[in-house]
């Protein structure tokens, strides 16, 4: 087994070259009071060993480490990946590096990335919830004790003096459900998500409000809880839904994964999308184009949450403990595609 190379330090460069660790460092730095042979003699030991400078050491002495925290529950699919993106942007352009944790959907996790995040001394934590922290916040609030600037996206607990950028998931279901009954669907279901984060939550009152808002009924038998956002759970959520006595005529998932498993249930049983059966989600992941028919889909607005996450996060270093800004909500689109549209609508909306 091959053995680790120790890291290169300023101090071993002075003690070959019998020089102070303050002249190797200025030389290193093209100080203009250290001699052209010395720093040539410095920098030529320095290639030779492979040195490489520790920024994050440098930045800490003088108060600074110039780089912001990311916790994301996972980053499979499209959504986290494309909020990251966002956030390296903004961070970037802001002279920031961003480090980033996994909490892989566990509260554990999670607390083990902060404490990571702290003792690297990250000058700011943007952080969305993951699906087993429940109300457990202790974590939080030593975060929001400490000074660190924090900052939720997407996922948010319910935290006193918190601020976020979240999306109108309530409107975005409003709508999604909307559209159904407009398509003539007056039986619609609803593969919803776990009821403790806010994001589900809002989904499943969307839903409702929307069968309310136009006369329908509100039956418990046709809102099913996934266990996950997985391919496999909507599957699972479809054959429920299909045994009922009457089985729905359209469906609004709450994850697209959990859509696209559910639109596999139907071409194995042999009925039709939209005919026999709506289909409309949450999340515009690239594949919901590519499904046959296409997943009218809900735009969650990934990248701009990112960037705005950033921003948000920047104006409180700005600005100190004293300011808090009010939370912010990004306006939802609706994907309008053919698991959703009528016949004769889809006719036209190729024209």
């Amino acid at each position: 087994m091959a053995t680790p190379h120790k890291r290169i330090s300023l101090t071993n460069i002075a003690q070959q070259l019998g020089l102070s660790t303050s002249t190797v460092s200025r030389a290193l730095a093209d100080h203009a009071g250290i001699s052209e042979e010395t720093k040539a003699r410095v920098r030529q030991l320095a290639d030779e060993l492979h040195y490489l400078p520790n920024h994050l050491a440098a930045s800490l002495r003088k108060g600074h480490s110039n780089t912001l925290g990311v916790i994301v529950p996972h980053i499979n699919g499209y959504f986290f990946p494309a909020v990251m993106n966002g956030i390296e942007k903004v961070a970037s352009q802001a002279g920031f590096n961003v480090m980033m944790c996994q909490s892989n959907e566990d509260v554990r996790r999670e607390r083990q990335n902060i404490a990571t995040l702290l003792a690297a001394q990250v000058e700011g934590i943007l952080l969305s919830l993951s699906a087993s922290t429940h109300q457990q916040v202790g974590h939080f609030e030593q975060v929001q004790q400490q000074g660190t600037p924090l900052v939720f996206f997407d996922r948010m607990p319910e935290l006193p003096n918190s601020t976020a950028v979240v999306l109108d998931d309530f409107k975005g279901a409003y709508q999604a459900v909307s559209h159904l009954i407009e398509q003539g669907c007056t039986r619609i279901a609803h593969l919803a998500g776990p009821q403790h984060l806010n994001t589900s939550r809002n989904r499943l009152l969307g839903y409702q409000e929307a069968l309310r808002a136009h006369g329908l009924p509100l039956l418990d038998e046709l809102v099913y809880l996934l266990p996950s956002s997985k391919l496999e759970a909507g599957r699972d959520g479809m054959a429920q839904l299909l045994a009922l006595p009457t089985p729905p005529d359209a469906v609004f998932a709450a994850y697209a994964f959990s859509a696209a498993g559910a639109l596999e249930v139907l071409h194995e049983r042999g009925l039709r999308v939209p005919q026999d059966m709506a289909l409309a989600c949450f999340s515009n992941e690239p594949f919901t184009t590519m499904t046959q028919p296409s997943l009218t889909a809900v735009d969650q607005r990934a990248e701009q949450m990112g960037e705005t996450a950033v921003r948000l996060l920047l104006q409180l270093l700005k600005r100190g403990p004293g300011y808090t800004p009010p939370h912010i909500v990004l306006k939802p689109e609706l994907l309008v595609r053919g698991s959703s549209l009528h016949l004769a609508q889809r006719v036209l909306a190729a024209k």
